[in-house]
């Protein structure tokens, strides 16, 4: 694709005070991506824990786009630290941040089986993606384009996932 011509243009100037990697990252951009990345891999595993667990044909449909559609984000945003020259890790827990599910709740989903596992499941992601949508505001200020496009398309893409998993709730009476 047009991203090794892109990737190739600061090599052949002997002269690159001025475009280290790096520049174009803010220490905002870059904890986001640090705490998204975990964020979309909890959104996978109970997206996972859905095939196995539900036989709603319209939850494991979501399910399957949520898998489908982070995996790839989080190939990008690992491209991004990457690129920034800046680790994964962000030395701190997760927990209670961006709508994370915990310890006890995973486990209740876990164990949860039948219509009760698809509220739950529902409830949960509801909750996770609000989270999600929360944590973008952290990159408004980013001057680095391809982020700001990357959280504009989470808040779009997200923000039409609740709606589709509020109608899924009340469909189950919930």
């Amino acid at each position: 694709g047009d991203r090794d011509g892109f990737m190739g243009m600061g090599h052949h100037g002997s002269n690159n005070q001025n475009n280290s990697p790096s520049s174009d990252y803010t220490g905002a951009d870059i904890m986001f991506l640090q705490m998204m990345i975990p964020h979309h891999q909890q959104a996978i595993d109970i997206s996972n824990l859905a095939l196995k667990s539900s036989k709603d044909s319209e939850l494991l449909a979501l399910a399957k786009i949520i898998i489908a559609a982070q995996s790839s984000e989080i190939t990008q945003m690992n491209s991004w630290l990457t690129d920034a020259g800046a680790g994964t890790d962000m030395g701190h827990s997760m927990d209670g941040m961006g709508g994370m599910l915990d310890e006890s709740e995973l486990s209740a989903l876990a164990a949860a089986t039948g219509k009760n596992f698809d509220i739950l499941w529902l409830k949960g992601m509801i909750g996770h993606h609000d989270g999600a949508i929360h944590m973008t505001t952290m990159i408004n200020d980013a001057r680095n384009k391809e982020i700001k496009t990357f959280g504009n398309n989470v808040v779009k893409d997200q923000s039409a996932q609740i709606i589709r998993m509020e109608a899924m709730l009340k469909r189950l009476g919930n």
